[in-house]
């Protein structure tokens, strides 16, 4: 009989562990750490599908886009490239650092990277206000030439530092390689898909678009958990726990944990929104959709989480 199947959302900080270890060999160097405790899991009999963070790692390609802009006027390169990009090197680096570690165990899983479409709606509220930034500061005459060029293109003022394109960050409504997803794992491969919330589509007269968006990858990550019916969707943070009154005296660390209650405590505002309350949201879509529970836990944590030893646990 096989063993359940997991999904494990790996944040930023599995890749970029401070400002001074940025480079692509510092990436690789904190991913084989990482993997060492993806490994503990694939090790325990469970089938593993890994979906990983890119924010830093677009915003570094987008910056030498703009360099190159500013110093030779070379062409932007569109933000769909710029994911599907990180989805090819990140998976990359993901493939060697876990392969690597599972033959050190002599387990036989082999990894596989899949560039993955999330599908979003155009008609999303999110498109009538596009609020995420992204990339670089422009000037005024660069943002008018940038303008010119890309007439979609929306920038804001950011506190006189200049100007910084907007995107929406819109819900996403299916995984539209999904079935591809399932059939790897069903063959035994540890999969990772979905990276940076997958690159956003629209469906329009019978064929794909991309459209520039960012979708948040702890939501595509529940609804990938919840298509392949994932038993465990496990969030890797910056943080062992998830707290209330977060840095307060009256501060309480939250052990295992209703969906009922933590939608109390989203209602009171204790999550960030630009921290923890994506990948709550996130939590509590998953298990209203079906699946058992949720695990937000540390990297260094994972096995110690999945035997329900640490984290926090949120159930139904």
């Amino acid at each position: 009989m096989k063993k359940d199947i997991v999904l494990v959302a790996i944040g930023g900080n599995s890749l970029i562990k401070d400002e001074a270890h940025k480079s692509v060999e510092d990436q690789y160097n904190a991913l084989v750490e990482t993997c060492t405790h993806l490994a503990d899991i694939v090790e325990a009999g469970y089938r593993l599908v890994i979906c990983h963070g890119n924010g830093p790692q677009v915003g570094f390609i987008l910056r030498r886009s703009a360099i190159a802009f500013k110093t030779e006027g070379l062409h932007e390169v569109p933000l769909s490239i710029c994911v599907a990009d990180t989805q090819g090197s990140i998976g990359f680096q993901l493939q060697m650092a876990l392969g690597n570690e599972l033959r050190k165990r002599n387990l036989p899983q082999q990894t596989m990277t899949l560039v993955t479409r999330a599908l979003v709606d155009k008609e999303d509220e999110k498109f009538k206000n596009p609020s995420k930034p992204i990339g670089s500061f422009f000037n005024e005459e660069q943002v008018k030439k940038l303008q010119s060029e890309y007439p979609d293109w929306q920038f804001v003022e950011d506190s006189g530092r200049g100007f910084r394109r907007v995107v929406a960050s819109p819900q996403p409504t299916e995984v539209v390689e999904i079935d591809a997803v399932s059939d790897l794992i069903e063959k035994g491969y540890v999969v990772v898909a979905g990276g940076g919330g997958g690159i956003p589509v629209i469906y329009k007269d019978g064929a794909y678009e991309a459209i520039d968006a960012v979708v948040d990858k702890d939501l595509l990550s529940a609804l990938m958990a919840e298509k392949i019916e994932a038993k465990r969707f496990i969030i890797s943070t910056g943080v062992s726990h998830v707290y209330i009154n977060f840095g307060k005296e009256n501060e309480e660390k939250l052990e295992k944990i209703s969906v009922d209650k933590i939608k109390e405590y989203i209602k009171e505002g204790h999550f960030g929104a630009g921290s923890m309350l994506p990948k709550i949201e996130a939590a509590v879509k998953f298990i209203e959709n079906g699946g058992e529970e949720v695990i937000i836990t540390e990297p260094s944590l994972l096995k110690d989480a999945i035997e329900h030893k640490t984290g926090t646990i949120i159930t139904r």
